[in-house]
C-alpha cells in the first residue's frame, strides 16, 4: 500500500517538473534566438563606410545676439575654449528626457541595446504573464470557493503536484532572468582595451571636471547654465537658450564632456568632496564617484550626438544643478577640438614628441625626417550637426 502511494507521489512530482519546464521553455528559447553577441569595438577609418563627414557650422549665433538675448561669455568657464569649435546642436527627444515618457530612452551603446532587450523581451512579458496569472487565480478562487458556491470546505492537504510546481516554477523564472542579467553585468565591467582613450571625471559640489590625460592633460569644468528669469545658480555662466546649440534647460552646460564616437573610452571617475554619481540613461552608463577612489568603466557611443544625464547621488543643496552633457564627435573632429586647447595633443603624440626631442639635431644640409608613427595635425573643423536618430 505504501509503495503504491510512493509511486503515485513520484509520478505527480515528475509531471510537475515537466509542467514547470514547459512554462519556462519559451523565455529561454526567446533569449537564445534574440540575444546576439556584443558588437566588437571598431573605429571606422576616414572615408570608410560609416564614417561621418564634417558638417557645416551653425550660422544662427549672430541672429541670437541681434535679438538681444543675454550672452555672458566672460566667466571662468566660457563656452568650449577651443578655437574653431562650435558645439553640436542636439536633436529634440534624442539623448534626453521627453514629456510623458514611461519607458527607457532610446539607446546609443551596445550595452544599452542589450539592456533594453532584456527589459522589453524578458522582463516585461514575464511581469505581464505573472500579473495576469495571479489575477486569474484570485478571481477563480473568489467565484468558485466562496461560501455560497462551496459551503463545505475541502480538507485536502499536502498536494505533492501543487507544492512541487509552486516551488520549481519561480526558481526557473528567476534563472531565466538571471542568465541574461549576469551576462550583461559581466560585459559592462570588462576592462577597456589598452589602446583606449582615457578620460578622468571628477565630481565636485556642484559641477563636473573632465580631464584628458591622453591628450595633453588639460582639464575643463562643466557648470549648468543659468535659467532665464530665475536666481543665478552659477556666477559667470550665461543663460540657457542664449546660444543656438543649447539643449533643454536644467540639462545644458557651458562645457560638455567631448568624446570620440565609435570607439571604446576608458572613464575613470572619482569625487573631490562627497559621493556623486555619473549617469547618462541613453548611453546605459551609471557609475558612482567616490572620494579617494577611482572607479573605472568603458563608455562606447555608437553615433555622434549630444546625450544628457544628471548626478544620481544626493550630494548637497545643489544636487539638482549638476547635469551631464556628453558630446560625441567623429574622431577627426574630436582631434580638432583637442588641438584647440593649450597643450592639447592627439592620443599617443606625446611619446612621439619625447622621442624626437631626444634625437640629435640635423646637420647642415640635412633634412629632419619625422617619425613614421607621428600623428598628423588635424585641421580645426566646426561641428554643428544633429545626432543620428
Amino acid at each position: 500500500m505504501k509503495s503504491g502511494l510512493n509511486l503515485r507521489a513520484a509520478s505527480r512530482a515528475l509531471k510537475a517538473f515537466g509542467l514547470s519546464a514547459a512554462l519556462v521553455a519559451l523565455p529561454q528559447v526567446a533569449f537564445a534566438a534574440a540575444a546576439s553577441p556584443m558588437p566588437a569595438y571598431s573605429t571606422p577609418a576616414a572615408g570608410a563606410p560609416g564614417a561621418q563627414a564634417p558638417v557645416a557650422a551653425d550660422k544662427g549665433a549672430g541672429a541670437v545676439e541681434a535679438a538681444g538675448n543675454p550672452l555672458n561669455t566672460s566667466g571662468p568657464t566660457a563656452d568650449a575654449a577651443a578655437p574653431g569649435y562650435t558645439p553640436m546642436k542636439p536633436t529634440p527627444g534624442i539623448g534626453m528626457p521627453v514629456d510623458g515618457g514611461i519607458g527607457l530612452q532610446k539607446q546609443f551603446s551596445p550595452f544599452g541595446e542589450y539592456g533594453r532587450w532584456i527589459h522589453d523581451i524578458v522582463l516585461i512579458p514575464l511581469i505581464a504573464a505573472i500579473t495576469v496569472f495571479v489575477l486569474a487565480l484570485l478571481v477563480w478562487v473568489a467565484v468558485r470557493y466562496n461560501r455560497r458556491a462551496n459551503p463545505v470546505a475541502s480538507r485536502t492537504s499536502h498536494n505533492t503536484l501543487l507544492e512541487v510546481a509552486w516551488t520549481l516554477v519561480p526558481v526557473l523564472i528567476l534563472v531565466c532572468i538571471a542568465v541574461p542579467s549576469i551576462d550583461l553585468i559581466a560585459k559592462q565591467y570588462k576592462p577597456a582595451p589598452k589602446s583606449a582613450l582615457t578620460i578622468k571625471i571628477t565630481g565636485n559640489q556642484w559641477f563636473w571636471s573632465y580631464g584628458y590625460p591622453d591628450n595633453g592633460d588639460f582639464e575643463v569644468n562643466s557648470y549648468m547654465l543659468n535659467l532665464p528669469g530665475q536666481p543665478v545658480i552659477n556666477a559667470g555662466v550665461r543663460e540657457v537658450g542664449s546660444k543656438p546649440w543649447d539643449g533643454p534647460s536644467h540639462m545644458e552646460v557651458d562645457n560638455r564632456l567631448v568624446v570620440p564616437a565609435g570607439e571604446p573610452i576608458r572613464l575613470q571617475i572619482t569625487a573631490a568632496d562627497v559621493i556623486h554619481s555619473f549617469a547618462v540613461p541613453s548611453l546605459w552608463f551609471k557609475l558612482d564617484a567616490v572620494p579617494g577612489r577611482i572607479n573605472e568603466k568603458v563608455l562606447f557611443i555608437e553615433k555622434p550626438g549630444v546625450y544628457y544625464g544628471q548626478c544620481s547621488e544626493l550630494c548637497g543643496v545643489k544636487h539638482g544643478y549638476m547635469p551631464i552633457a556628453v558630446e560625441a564627435l567623429p574622431r577627426a573632429q574630436y582631434n580638432a577640438w583637442v588641438l584647440g586647447h593649450p597643450g592639447g595633443l592627439i592620443d599617443g603624440q606625446k611619446k612621439v614628441i619625447d622621442a624626437t626631442a631626444q634625437a640629435p639635431a640635423a646637420g647642415a644640409g640635412e633634412t629632419a625626417v619625422p617619425a613614421d608613427n607621428a600623428s598628423e595635425a588635424v585641421p580645426a573643423v566646426e561641428t554643428t550637426s544633429s545626432p543620428a536618430a
